[in-house]
């Protein structure tokens, strides 16, 4: 299995180049993991097991990969809805708490900011995640373009993200979590959940094309 580990809280920097090591470089390391620069942080591309085996990994049992290079923005006050509807090309009225959309955000001229996923945690409250080597552009674009009765917080800093891919994803954090009613329907999230006794955003989703989660810890 692939082990590829997140940011979490506390972020340190290698004075030398300025990329960024996860709190769990070390456990990379001792697993073997080949460390390389990405998006500013230093991450594992692979293990001594190799690319082939990991990958088959996935494909037939699962894997956990690291994340936390995501950025994550909170939207939140009696504007946010707008704020969205105004700053992305989605329309994210009607959403359900619970619900995920993906949307391109697009300049003035139509070209592309960034690519991103909305979650409504609640009404008012939206959790935001934006690619990784762009989330400081897009957060300086966003509150630029924001309207007034929303607020944007940039919380990347806060926040681990781990993702358990595979069709055994499913029976896997079934063991760390007593939350048996998992999220079933592709872009769908359960908030504020205990995982291995961390309350965490427990997402459908992941770009693997297998059945998987997102984990978002604080």
């Amino acid at each position: 299995m692939p082990f590829l580990c997140s940011k979490f809280n506390n972020l340190d920097w290698r004075k030398e180049n300025m990329e960024c090591k996860t709190t769990l470089y070390d456990t990379h390391v001792k697993y073997g993991g080949k460390m390389v620069p990405f998006a500013g942080y230093l991450l594992p591309v692979q293990y001594g097991t190799g690319v082939i085996a990991e990958h088959m990994a996935v494909r037939t049992a699962c894997g956990l990969f690291d994340v936390s290079h995501m950025g994550e923005i909170l939207c939140e006050g009696e504007g946010a809805l707008d704020n969205l509807n105004h700053l992305l090309t989605n329309d994210f009225t009607g959403m359900s708490d619970g619900q995920a959309r993906y949307s391109p955000m697009c300049n003035e001229e139509g070209g592309v900011v960034d690519d991103l996923i909305v979650y409504k945690i609640r009404d008012n409250h939206y959790f935001i995640v934006v690619n990784a080597a762009n989330k400081d552009k897009d957060f300086a674009w966003m509150t630029a373009h924001s309207l007034p009765g929303a607020e944007l917080k940039d919380i990347s800093a806060e926040i681990g993200q781990l993702a358990l891919q595979g069709p055994k994803a499913k029976e896997i954090l079934l063991k760390l979590t007593e939350e048996t009613n998992l999220p079933v329907k592709y872009y769908t999230c359960l908030a504020d959940r205990p995982v291995a006794g961390i309350r965490c955003i427990i997402s459908k989703t992941g770009y693997t094309g297998e059945d998987g989660y997102e984990l978002y810890m604080a």
